[in-house]
């Protein structure tokens, strides 16, 4: 009987573009495709489990035998950002896109933030979040003004040294704008982005934090959580779902330290949800066109996959997807509009199976809720009884 699953979102390591990639200006894009292609990893224990099977990759081949269930689904919402990703996988389509701000936020958004923080702002832009602090670093330094800009997503993001704004400040900031950016403007995720350093020499710390919409309807965590099981948010899951249906949270800061606590947390929960996300490929890779950084992330993945499958018993399904694409290889820095890999695994599998082409990420929030037994998703059709288990669940 099945009573943990371990859910690993490998964050923006997209397949290949959707039928209407073309309307988000993602023609072409293949995350995973070209950095396979431009590196020629090999990714052996994912191959193991059947991803060269989902689609055809330079130095990872079709597996005669896989050991897994793969498949890849494409997104049904709106968008193709962190927020509608990872709730899609949770259970709910977001039909209308979150604002976006091709042009920087309008004079009142600004105007009121300014208000409340007691302070101007740099910036009001679209732009790389590494590239506007080398930028605007030495005059936010200078003057004390945070740094304010956006993306292609639904963001309103802030930086912030944290020498001249320290970090607790400035989450209140983020707090602040979040109860400004409401209505019309309900971006999806204010970000706090603080950074250290000096003028020519500024980096990122690992104190981000987003704060997130909370979840318009009832998620599958919050069904899981309803029904007093146990979920889990690794890495920046708490966030992304503003608290909601989460039981107990790590909130770690990069790859590796998500895969560490994603095994802890094996030895802890002991029936229920498991939510990772790994957010090094979008954050550090693919919003940066590092193609190179990117294969040594999926490589160092595929490394340490042996130490999740080892924990697992028959009680545990592994499952392993993404929330959107984030090609490297692209002229452009935002997210991707792409199918999602969909990897699954149990020790009580007698064979790989392919699971084909799902409708929705909410295939996955379907599939959970039929194995604690909580009654339906509203969106997703599970895929648990096309899992060739050995005994009954």
């Amino acid at each position: 009987m099945l009573k943990k699953v371990i859910l690993i979102v490998l964050d923006s390591v997209g397949v290949g573009e959707l039928p209407d990639a073309y309307k988000f200006g993602d023609e072409g894009t293949n995350t995973l495709g070209h950095v396979v292609e431009k590196t020629s990893i090999e990714l052996p224990n994912m191959w193991k489990l059947g991803l060269g099977n989902i689609i055809p990759l330079k130095t990872v081949s079709s597996n005669p035998n896989p050991i897994g269930a793969y498949g890849k689904m494409a997104e049904k919402s709106a968008g193709k950002d962190t927020t509608t990703g990872h709730w899609e996988i949770a259970g709910l389509i977001v039909e209308k896109p979150f604002p976006t701000y091709p042009n920087g936020f309008p004079p009142d958004i600004i105007e009121e933030f300014e208000r409340r923080i007691g302070r101007r702002v740099l910036g009001n832009k679209p732009a790389s979040g590494t590239e506007i602090i080398k930028e605007l670093g030495e005059e936010h330094v200078e003057t004390g003004y945070p740094i304010v800009y956006t993306s292609a997503d639904s963001v309103f993001q802030i930086a912030a040294h944290e020498e001249v704004i320290p970090v607790g400040e400035l989450y209140k900031m983020c707090e602040i704008a979040r109860e400004i950016l409401k209505g019309d403007h309900a971006v999806g995720r204010v970000i706090a982005r603080p950074f250290i350093g000096i003028s020519g020499n500024f980096v990122r710390t690992g104190n981000r934090r987003d704060f997130s919409l909370k979840p318009f309807e009832s998620t599958v965590l919050d069904m899981l959580k309803q029904a007093g099981y146990e979920v889990y948010a690794i890495g920046k899951i708490e966030d992304i779902f503003a608290g909601q249906g989460i039981t107990n949270k790590n909130h770690t800061t990069n790859n590796d330290e998500g895969i560490t606590a994603t095994i802890e947390a094996m030895n802890i929960v002991k029936i229920g949800l498991i939510f990772t996300n790994l957010v090094d490929f979008d954050m550090i890779y693919g919003h940066r066109n590092d193609v190179e950084g990117y294969a040594k992330a999926l490589k160092h993945f595929d490394n340490r996959l042996p130490e999740i499958m080892g924990k697992l018993t028959e009680e545990d399904l592994l499952i392993i997807t993404a929330d959107h694409g984030c090609d490297p290889t692209t002229p452009g820095t935002d997210h991707t509009r792409e199918y999602v890999p969909l990897l699954v695994y149990s020790p009580l599998m007698k064979e790989g199976v392919n699971l084909g082409v799902r409708s929705t990420y909410s295939d996955v929030a379907a599939t959970i809720a039929e194995i604690f037994n909580i009654g339906p998703t509203k969106n997703g059709t599970s895929f648990l009884k096309e899992l060739p288990l050995k005994v009954g669940v």
